[in-house]
């Protein structure tokens, strides 16, 4: 195997110190367009690229940015992590996912993270607490973190959201104009997803219509197999009189799980018997098949945001953002 080019070799070839062939690598470094050009073309004759481990070592950097990721069976998830590691990517970031689940968990992923020395942590999932950070292995040192499309309940670790206030206050106008007066919400796993407010201003701009109680849906995960527990668990022990007009879910996988349920296994007509409302507008919602009324979050702005923040381009703040809704004939 042939031996890997270094720096002192492209330097001797190109009549320039060691410390130049360096400035010619590192973006925003003084260095003569001359100087730069002698280097360049050494490095391509010795087919030389620098080792960017040894320059993290005397930078202090490693442009490496990991995402925690705990809930993959959001079909959410893979378009959005598709956006952002390309932002990052453009950036010069390596995105280093890693899998939150019952073997590795938060507390886990944050040391390991500390130890790799990751610029930044995104927490782009559903289980963090904030608990977690009271952890007395978490040394004061440790990587910024910043919370990706939830609310973030964490001193000092900013969150970049779609406005969860603004966005249920459309919904429910528009279910209210529907003629909707018997409202239900299904919530996901009972983790972070407590602190999203959509369940709390989704009761709240009800209350204010005058209707009062929500009934409560209680999904395990977030899933299209919990969304169908739930709805199975609640439609089974709930008589047709009684059951809510319009199920409002916490994400759109939860409410397609619970649209099949209702009209395989109870014969419910959608929205005829039960209008369904979803929250994240995938793709899947706008098929055919569902038709699923749905809130889009500002994806590409919220990531924009994030990059921005990591880079230094942009203060590390929370930030919410405005969505919109998808209005569709599953509601």
């Amino acid at each position: 195997m042939r031996k890997r080019a270094t720096a002192k070799e492209v330097a001797e070839a190109a009549g320039v110190s060691k410390w130049t062939v360096i400035r010619a690598f590192t973006p925003g470094a003084s260095i003569t367009d001359a100087s730069r050009q002698k280097v360049l073309q050494a490095a391509e004759v010795l087919n030389y690229s620098p080792n960017l481990l040894a320059r993290s070592l005397a930078t202090n950097t490693t442009h490496q940015v990991a995402v925690f990721v705990d809930d993959f069976a959001n079909p959410h998830k893979l378009p959005v992590l598709e956006m952002l590691t390309e932002r990052l990517q453009a950036e010069g970031l390596l995105t280093v996912l890693i899998n939150i689940n019952r073997h590795f968990d938060h507390v886990h992923a944050l040391i390991n993270a500390d130890q790799r020395q990751f610029d930044a942590v995104i927490l782009f999932g559903t289980a963090f607490r904030e608990e977690t950070l009271g952890d007395r292995r978490l040394g004061p040192g440790f990587p910024p973190m910043f919370v990706l499309a939830r609310d973030s309940q964490i001193p000092g670790v900013p969150a970049i959201a779609c406005d969860a206030e603004l966005a249920l206050s459309e919904i429910v106008d528009y279910l209210f104009d529907k003629g909707y007066r018997r409202p239900g919400f299904m919530t996901g796993a009972r983790t972070l997803s407590t602190a999203l407010g959509r369940r709390h201003h989704y009761a709240n701009f009800w209350r204010r219509k005058g209707v009062e109680g929500v009934t409560e849906l209680a999904a395990e995960r977030y899933s299209a197999q919990a969304g169908a527990e739930a709805a199975r668990s609640y439609l089974s022990a709930t008589s047709p009189a009684s059951r809510i007009d319009v199920l409002m879910c916490e994400n759109d996988i939860l409410a397609l799980g619970a649209m099949d349920v209702a009209r395989s296994e109870f014969g419910l007509k959608v929205p005829q018997d039960l209008a369904v409302v979803g929250f994240d507008n995938i793709e899947l919602g706008g098929a055919p098949a569902y038709e699923l009324t749905s809130y889009e979050q500002p994806t590409d702005e919220m990531i924009n945001a994030m990059v921005a923040m990591i880079t230094g381009k942009r203060n590390a703040e929370l930030v919410v953002m405005r969505g919109r809704l998808v209005p569709r004939s599953s509601a």
